[in-house]
């Protein structure tokens, strides 16, 4: 396949001091310059896919970072920046006063005709979910879907670009995005604002998005979708597994409820009574995994692939990549079936045991929950050893570099809400459901109790307060009252926090 590639790489050379812009043109492969780094206090360092070289035995100066800021625009609340008409970002790492001490400028590139392998798919008119590492050209893709979609299509395409890393800094978008419209965002904080201003204001068929990353942000997509407007976007994560388990994004993909059956329905099923379900249509109906700029995996229906991976059944996928003569190769194939997912996780038992790597959670506490509970955790120091990631939703929405690695390994990953002995408890009773018959029988009787009250308030009884329970069946027992079509609130405090059912 022909590609055309611009990077405006001279433009953003033309930013840096002459001393590091110098050992840049002497490069061979300047074309494929990724990024230089400019730290303060370190020799600068320019990053190729294959190599990092230093530009400068010298140390980078104050002058020098003054010298790139005072040609670039503002930086944003988001520490990013770039140079007008181009793609090209300029990120800053500040120090505890506010004061830059870094610099990280990265080579934007507009390559058109990067989207062969996937393009009939976008032009069926479904809402379509790009992921994969970073790096892997998410950004790039979504940028040549926007000009499809507008110039060959003839759709009314609108962007959301939060960081202007789809079309570019300035107030005239990149050429690359073709008769798009873009709508710029303030502050990453009002990105969900700006995706329903554009649904309300200027009556787009397409609405494209990169890094959707909260809940109110993955609350808008589905408001979006429902009202009929395609949406194609990219989200944190390397598969639909890793959606699955986060417990921030799993809504793109319809939710997971935990739902409690009947004894007979139990039977007929061959499973427990209470098992995970699908709690809504998907956002997005395919959801396509990059593992490489010409090769991906497809999802064709999102819906059929989450249902089969809560039942443990096998998954059907589609792997296309693209032949040296530019033909796309398509494969269709039967996955086997997926290890079972427990709500908010993946729970891979390679070995007959899992292996917690723990980050930004007090090791301390959580032993001591674990002892109460009567349980044995492993926990390894290693990422490689591990087969599931601990940490806060604090953590997990920074992205702090352990994280990345994480998603990177394709670990599974459990975002606690917070740091304290209840939600700790929560997890370890999620983690280790049967390690105690006692454990199990208490749940069951929890959910009874909810039913029985549900049957209470229907014949007539204003409200049932049910016993004090954790954090985690009080959340099964409020799912019990929405399914009966009624109110619920939890009320004291803990341990005695318990759910109160009403109409």
């Amino acid at each position: 396949m022909q590609k055309v590639i611009t990077d405006d790489l001279d433009a953003l050379l033309d930013i840096l001091p002459p001393h590091v812009r110098e050992p840049l043109h002497q490069q061979k492969d300047s074309s494929g310059l990724l990024e230089v780094v400019l730290d303060l206090g370190r020799p600068p360092e320019a990053r190729f896919p294959q190599r990092e070289v230093i530009l400068n035995p010298n140390e980078v100066s104050d002058k020098d970072i003054e010298h790139v800021a005072s040609r670039i625009s503002s930086f944003g609340d988001d520490n990013r920046a770039g140079i007008e008409r181009t793609l090209h970002r300029i990120s800053a790492i500040r120090n505890r006063k506010g004061r830059i001490v870094g610099l990280t400028c990265r080579v934007g590139r507009a390559v058109f005709g990067t989207i062969k392998v996937i393009e009939d798919l976008v032009q069926l008119g479904k809402s379509v979910l790009l992921l994969g590492r970073p790096g892997v050209g998410k950004t790039t893709m979504l940028r040549e879907v926007a000009r499809v979609l507008a110039d060959d299509l003839g759709k009314r395409v609108i962007i959301v670009d939060t960081s202007n890393e789809i079309a570019g800094d300035g107030d005239i978008p990149h050429p690359a995005i073709g008769h798009a419209r873009r709508m710029q965002v303030t502050t990453p904080a009002r990105q969900h604002a700006v995706m329903i201003e554009a649904v309300e204001n200027h009556m787009p068929q397409v609405i494209v998005i990169d890094e959707i990353g909260t809940d109110l942000e993955a609350q808008a997509a589905r408001t979006i979708a429902e009202r009929g407007v395609q949406l194609v976007g990219t989200a944190h994560g390397n598969t639909l597994e890793n959606l699955m388990m986060n417990p921030t994004l799993c809504d793109l993909i319809g939710g997971i409820q935990t739902v409690t059956l009947g004894d007979e329905e139990a039977k007929r099923r061959g499973t427990q009574k209470s098992i995970l379900e699908r709690t809504a249509p998907p956002t997005f109906d395919i959801v396509i995994e990059i593992q490489d700029w010409d090769k991906v995996v497809i999802h064709p229906d999102v819906g059929e692939a989450v249902d089969a991976t809560l039942r443990a059944q096998s998954v059907a996928i589609e792997t296309r990549r693209l032949d040296e003569s530019g033909e796309v190769i398509i494969v269709k194939e039967v996955l086997a079936a997926p290890k079972k997912i427990v709500k908010g996780i993946g729970q891979p038992r390679e070995g007959g045991a899992l292996k917690l790597y723990i980050f930004g959670i007090n090791r301390g506490r959580l032993e001591q929950v674990a002892k109460e509970l009567q349980l044995s955790l492993d926990i390894v120091d290693n990422l490689d050893d591990a087969n599931l990631f601990i940490t806060s939703k604090s953590f997990y929405r920074r992205k702090p570099q352990q994280v990345k690695n994480a998603e990177a390994a394709n670990l599974p990953i459990y975002a606690l809400k917070s740091n304290t002995s209840p939600q700790i408890r929560q997890l370890l009773t999620t983690l280790y459901p049967t390690n105690n018959g006692d454990r199990a029988d208490s749940l069951q009787l929890a959910l009874n109790e909810a039913e029985e009250a549900v049957s209470l308030v229907k014949e007539g009884q204003e409200t049932v307060e049910l016993s004090p329970q954790s954090a985690y069946i009080r959340r099964l027992q409020h799912l019990i009252a929405e399914r009966n079509d009624l109110s619920s609130r939890s009320r004291g405090n803990e341990p005695a926090r318990r759910v109160r059912i009403y109409k």
